[in-house]
């Protein structure tokens, strides 16, 4: 019969379904590759939704009871698939606990509650995977955790909002409206209906805390992200930032400041055109490397959907059974390093500002304002420009001085 790797699955929805599909195609190519024959043995099912038909077609048994899964000892592996923290988070506490394997690709609950759910795998002698929880198909955890072991990472930069991407591109090619682009998002089912946590930054500050620890193995929270979505961003902006040579883009970013420091932030930046960020559109993610060895690299492709996250579970499944083979246990990262938080706020920038031009106190830019560039919008009676590097909590201060204006923009512009 030779080695199994028995499969629990908790959730049976779009990546889950994915999963099962995924598993079915490669069974034979991944049996090949590791000698262990990995197949879903069990699921949870849902009073509310009637599973019976996947469950018949890939062959696995269904039950209400999600002990079953964690006690059951022919299972090896649990792949979690409902999201958001509760009750994934007792269900996963539970499944390590029962010294069974996990692989998730729940974010939220990885970026909040990572640490602890890694010391309990490492005290019960298991795995905990996660690879699906950042850039959807996209193979950038364990790229960083393997590949740049003997570099060292200086900036991670990333777009890894799916939905606010998608809408950033509409505003941009097709000149809708934040409002239109998200109901375009929303009917296309890239937004929920409810998309506070895609256009606040907050989905995007979660993969950022993941980011930040495989790529700086620092731990840090959510609450240490600086964070601002695209929430209230005027076409007009993103317009001005092209005639100045730039695309608006939401970018999570953690970098080393001079100091050596780590800042850490999410928000719409203008990214300069000739940069490969700048040139991924509609749903799409990409996530730039700065490193001391490689210099420049970018990891791109699809951020969500069902077959991209389903391959990225599957990859974690087949290197828990390549471990199995081998007979080890592997953790995901064993990277940790202390390293000192700066204030986004205070580190020099350069910024791109615009705001009234009937609300300025006086009638000529002080020397202090030093835009590289200036426009007079008569359209909408605003000014908008490029400033030399300074700190934001500087330039908010300077604006306070000339400018009673309440509808200031201030966006960070990335270097070239």
């Amino acid at each position: 019969m030779g080695k199994r790797l028995n499969i629990g699955l908790l959730g049976m929805g779009v990546v889950g379904s994915g999963v099962c599909q995924v598993l079915a195609e490669q069974k034979e190519a991944i049996l090949a590759r590791t000698g262990v024959n990995v197949q879903i043995t069990k699921a949870l099912a849902s009073p509310y939704e009637d599973k019976s038909a996947l469950a018949a077609k890939y062959g696995f048994a269904l039950t209400n009871e999600a002990n079953e899964l964690f006690e059951d000892e022919t299972i090896d592996v649990i792949v979690e698939l409902i999201g958001k923290i509760d009750p994934a988070k007792a269900f996963i506490s539970a499944a390590l606990e029962n010294k069974k394997h996990v692989v998730t690709a729940n974010k939220d609950l990885i970026a909040t509650h990572g640490p602890e759910l890694l010391a309990i795998a490492e005290k019960a002698g298991v795995s905990l995977y996660y690879e699906a929880s950042v850039g959807g198909g996209i193979p950038i955890l364990r790229t960083l955790s393997t590949h740049y072991l003997p570099d060292t990472i200086t900036g991670i930069f990333g777009i890894v909002n799916g939905t606010t991407n998608y809408m950033l591109t509409k505003m941009t090619e097709d000149g809708l409206t934040y409002e239109d682009a998200l109901s375009q998002a929303q009917a296309k089912g890239f937004a929920e209906s409810d998309p506070t946590n895609d256009v606040d930054g907050i989905d995007a500050a979660y993969k950022m805390v993941i980011l930040t620890k495989f790529a700086f193995g620092k731990t840090i929270s959510i609450d240490d992200v600086a964070t601002k979505g695209i929430r209230g961003l005027a076409v007009a902006d993103i317009k001005q930032a092209q005639t100045f040579g730039y695309e608006v883009k939401l970018i999570g970013a953690a970098q080393k400041t001079v100091d050596g420091s780590l800042t850490v932030s999410v928000g719409p930046v203008l990214v300069p055109k000739n940069h490969a960020l700048a040139t991924i559109q509609n749903e799409f993610n990409g996530i730039f490397i700065e490193s001391e060895g490689i210099d420049q690299s970018m990891v791109y492709g699809p951020g969500a959907g069902s077959r991209p996250t389903a391959t990225s579970v599957v990859a974690d499944l087949t290197v828990l059974a390549k471990n199995k083979s081998y007979g080890i246990v592997e953790p995901f990262l064993t990277f940790e390093k202390e390293t000192a938080l700066a204030t986004v706020r205070e580190v020099p920038s350069r910024h791109y500002v615009s705001f009234s031009s009937q609300e300025i106190k006086g009638n000529a830019l002080p020397e202090w304002f030093a835009f590289e560039q200036t426009v007079f919008n008569e359209a909408d009676q605003r000014i908008a420009g490029i400033t030399n590097p300074m700190s934001e909590k500087e330039l908010t201060e300077k604006l306070a001085t000339y400018t009673d204006a309440q509808d200031i923009q201030i966006l960070k512009v990335m270097e070239e």
